[in-house]
């Protein structure tokens, strides 16, 4: 019998493991600095909270199934909604409500390259008076987190309510299903050419005009001044004032490479108004995508209280960071830049104070170890777990509490006092 893991599943190894624990670090120090606190949702919901979101067909894309008390429930599929649902229950806290999250998500997704069925996410929310100061201020920490990973990022934005507006007003279409119809052509865009997309909505009895006047206000991005000034704008009778201030205060917040991307629309039954989404630098790879979707709150009883957020795989940040970077030692790990001394000795006689040395030195807060073993694959140890020093006891060095400290990237050696090794390390090593 084959122990195999389930499709989309895998195990985590050390290295991959500390860079969840990177970025991770990263987002924590990071919410600090802008006040968010820190909670986990529960990771298992009863189903109909989660299709509170999604709807009823979320049930096939997520891991569902019956507890043994025969209740619906199901895995979380992002943080969001059990964030909300927490926030809705707890009439006691005064908005703005901030708050930040690290953790698995399962979904029931076709697996491919960086994308597992179980995965990581971080996700900031803002829950508000319906406030666009909210929504610049999770963009900003969004731009915020991804500079302290060293990624540089392109932040596109946009209101879909302006769309909206004109498919309602300018295109005379109040059918709802025809409005989100128009709206899903738009989220087509990025994926598909204009041509096709027109092809596709005519067979479903969308007015091929009125599309593709849509198309051209989707088509639009660049600027903000440029957008509105652009020909496709005159004579629409579209609000604007939503995005303007959004990009009022962000440029006062000094976050820049903001691009309005009319196309962006997002999960079409769950955003209300701004959307966003941000791209590295270096590739087209989106990495968040956010906006408010004051629909939610609403639908967890709380038509007093608006919401705007974002949220981003980690795997896939981690894939970017080891583009960026190359993979080993070139990666940014906290592991890697840690303060590091192998014990090692050279006579069974000297273990028990390797040991204590090794754990004298971990309370200094420097990682150390030692291993039952002869000097040599001790210190072939020592090499291949990357230790940049070893301090080796020998027997005469044992009695005069002396040690030998070793570079092990050089193989330069000194001889120093045990005592000189603990009382500063740091300044022994050279860090």
């Amino acid at each position: 019998m084959r122990f195999e893991l389930p499709r989309g599943m895998r195990d985590i190894e050390d290295e991959e493991y500390m860079l969840i624990e990177h970025a991770r670090d990263r987002f924590i120090e990071s919410a600090r600095l802008f006040n968010f606190s820190m909670v986990e949702p529960s990771p298992i919901e009863l189903l109909s909270t989660l299709e509170a979101k999604s709807g009823p067909m979320i049930a096939d894309e997520i891991y569902a199934f019956k507890d043994k008390a025969g209740r619906d429930i199901a895995l979380r599929f992002d943080l969001t909604v059990g964030i909300t649902r927490y926030v809705a229950g707890r009439r006691d806290l005064k908005m703005p409500i901030k708050l930040a999250a690290f953790g698995p998500v399962w979904r029931y997704d076709e697996p491919q390259m960086g994308r597992y069925r179980w995965f990581h996410q971080w996700d900031v929310e803002i829950y508000d008076n319906f406030s666009i100061e909210s929504d610049a201020e999770v963009i900003e920490f969004t731009k915020h987190y991804l500079n302290s990973l060293g990624i540089q990022a392109r932040i596109e934005v946009s209101d879909r309510r302006m769309l909206e507006g004109m498919i309602r007003r300018r295109l005379g279409i109040e059918d709802e299903h025809q409005v989100l119809e128009m709206l899903r052509a738009v989220d087509k865009l990025s994926k598909k050419s204009r041509d096709a997309i027109l092809q596709e909505y005519a067979s479903k009895g969308i007015d091929a005009e009125r599309l593709r006047l849509l198309l051209d206000v989707a088509g639009l991005k660049g600027s903000l001044d440029d957008v509105l000034k652009s020909d496709h704008l005159k004579g629409m009778d579209v609000d604007t004032s939503r995005l303007t201030a959004l990009i009022d205060s962000l440029k006062a917040r000094g976050v820049s490479d903001v691009v309005v991307n009319m196309s962006i629309v997002r999960g079409l039954d769950y955003y209300s108004s701004i959307v966003f989404e941000v791209f590295s630098g270096k590739s087209n790879l989106a990495l968040v995508g956010g906006g408010r979707y004051d629909i939610l709150p609403e639908v967890f009883g709380r038509k007093d209280m608006g919401a705007t957020g974002a949220a981003g795989g980690v795997e896939r940040l981690i894939l970017l960071l080891k583009d960026i970077h190359g993979e080993g030692d070139g990666l940014i790990m906290h592991s890697k830049n840690m303060a590091s001394i192998f014990i090692a000795y050279a006579d069974d006689g000297l273990r028990s104070k390797a040991v204590m040395l090794a754990s004298d030195l971990r309370r200094k807060g420097v990682k150390s170890e030692c291993i039952a073993a002869s000097l040599k694959r001790q210190l072939d140890y020592a090499s291949s777990k990357g230790y940049r020093f070893a301090a080796i006891l020998t027997d005469r060095m044992g009695k005069e509490k002396m040690v030998t400290l070793r570079n092990m990237v050089d193989g330069s050696e000194k001889v120093i006092m045990i005592d000189k090794l603990l009382t500063d390390p740091l300044a022994v090593i050279g860090n």
